[in-house]
């Protein structure tokens, strides 16, 4: 009997997996043993062929293979190559030694070849913690884990390359590469708020909702840039740090998301699921739970166009990870958690046929369609919703404008100027931005002086506002005081908060 180390992965976490081994006499069969689903009951052919291909014999004996801990389901192809390793040694074609102090994954094609699988940073990163430093990876899965520090990452093409490396392992250097110089190669955005005509007033709103860490709802009829305007968004938000990176490439592993040889995500996520979109592709599930979209969009945006289409139970689902940054998937033995700290932009028409706001076309809906399509988004959701402004269709002469508009670089330098206020102001509390303040912080960080109190007064009356619809207006003054630099919160900075708030004068 022959044992060989692996790994597995459940949702967000990986786990040890030891793979048994066994030849003896009786019919030629194998049998797969150890909670395995369908994809690894399926490799018993692959590595078959992978062996014969590879020139090796396969016994005519009975094999037998166990997954040890039997009582976690296992998923996925990643026990092909190990499964083929040990039962090359099991029947005397390598030496069992060879394979020790090794942790080995990949999948099999039926010539031998290797193929990528998911989850591999994950999977490292709980190698250096149980103090394994050997991993035997498919070549395309190397840049995933050769950014991790004290791991041996040993990438091979094929079964027969893996063999002749355990046998003359002093031949090869492990593969290393740097983590800071991936990040600065992979940083690229294809579009620039410069290629935006107009919407000058769209523009600043979302230039404060980054700042700040706001969610936004962009109302405006079809064509009028709502989701031009949305893709430039990850463009002026600050770049991912080191830590950031490697938590969101840790996310698009564990999904089989990854783009095989890029290594790291080093861009700020912009997700767009379509309306038509299921909850557990939204939230995260499945039998053996994966990140959904939300989890995807991890430190980044995730846009959801024609909000008030997507089915209720999404829309509801949003609550959680939108108050809490995290989004709990509950099976009958364990629940799973991933990380979903994202920036949500919705785009919605003004109305059902949306030329409410459009001066040549008319409008055909009268005020109970409109309340009733506005109605599919709740009350509690609107509420984690701070900036919601009018998105105008642009004019035939802003069209044509020559000129270009300001740039991405020039917006992200105020907005990170901003951010690294908030970020010493609440360097004590936990949090990072205006947006996450309680009404403890809003009291404390939310001064006004005279001038700005009575607006605000003013404004509450002629609007009708809430204590929340109050506080909301506070906090995205401080962010708009934030960019200006201003210590105290002026009368400009609530005018202008107040005209991010368009769903209260509808109201």
């Amino acid at each position: 009997m022959t044992k060989v180390y692996s790994f597995g992965l459940l949702g967000m976490e990986a786990f040890p997996v030891e793979i048994e081994v066994d030849v003896s006499h009786g019919l030629p069969m194998i049998n797969l043993v150890g909670l395995a689903d369908t994809t690894i009951k399926e490799s018993k052919e692959r590595v078959k062929s992978a062996i014969k291909n590879s020139g090796f014999q396969w016994p005519a004996q009975r094999i037998t293979v166990n997954l040890a801990p039997s009582d976690i389901k296992k998923e996925g192809a990643y026990f092909d190559l190990p499964i083929a390793l040990g039962i090359l040694a099991a029947t005397g074609q390598i030496d069992p030694k060879k394979l020790e102090g090794h942790c080995i994954l990949g999948e099999l094609s039926l010539d031998g070849a290797l193929r990528p699988v998911a989850g591999v940073l994950l999977i490292g990163l709980s190698l250096v913690k149980n103090a394994c430093c050997n991993i035997i990876i498919p070549e395309e899965n190397a840049k995933e884990v050769g950014i991790i520090p004290g791991l041996s990452v040993w990438p091979q093409k094929s079964l027969k390359a893996a063999v002749q490396f355990i046998y003359n392992p002093q031949l090869y250097l492990p593969f290393r590469i740097n983590l800071a110089e991936l990040l600065n190669q992979n940083i690229k955005y294809n579009v620039d708020f410069s290629e935006v005509k107009g919407q000058y007033f769209a523009k600043r709103a979302l230039e404060v909702a980054v700042s700040g860490g706001h969610n936004i709802a962009l109302i405006g009829p079809p064509g009028s840039g709502k989701t031009m305007l949305a893709k430039r968004i990850p463009t002026i938000m600050p770049d991912l740090t080191a830590e950031e990176a490697l938590e969101i490439t840790k996310i698009h592993s564990a999904a089989g998301k990854l783009v095989n040889g890029k290594g790291i995500i080093s861009n700020r996520a912009f997700r767009a699921p379509h309306h038509s979109i299921s909850e557990i592709a939204l939230t995260g599930g499945g039998s053996i739970p994966k990140p959904g979209e939300i989890s995807l969009a991890h430190y980044g945006v995730l846009f959801l166009d024609e909000f008030p289409e997507f089915p209720r139970r999404c829309l509801e689902a949003l609550r959680q990870p939108l108050e809490d940054g995290t989004i709990s998937v509950s099976r009958i033995k364990q629940t799973f958690n991933f990380p979903a700290s994202f920036m949500l932009v919705a785009a919605l028409n003004p109305c059902p046929c949306g030329n409410y706001f459009s001066p040549q076309k008319i409008c055909r809906c009268n005020p109970h369609k409109i309340r009733s399509y506005l109605g599919k988004i709740s009350g509690p959701l609107l509420d984690r919703i701070d900036l919601h402004i009018e998105v105008p269709q642009i004019s035939f002469n802003e069209l044509r404008i020559d000129r270009p508009g300001e740039d991405s670089a020039a917006i992200k330098l105020r907005v990170r100027a901003a951010r690294k206020i908030q970020i010493e102001r609440f360097a004590s509390e936990g949090i990072f931005s205006n947006a996450q303040m309680d009404s403890r912080l809003i009291k404390k960080h939310c001064l006004l002086n005279g001038e700005s109190s009575e607006l605000l007064k003013a404004g509450m009356s002629e609007l009708g506002l809430s204590a929340r619809g109050c506080d909301k207006i506070l906090k995205i003054a401080r962010t708009i005081a934030d960019l200006d630099g201003a210590w105290e919160i002026n009368a400009e900075h609530i005018a202008e908060a107040i005209q991010y708030r368009s769903l209260d004068k509808w109201s």
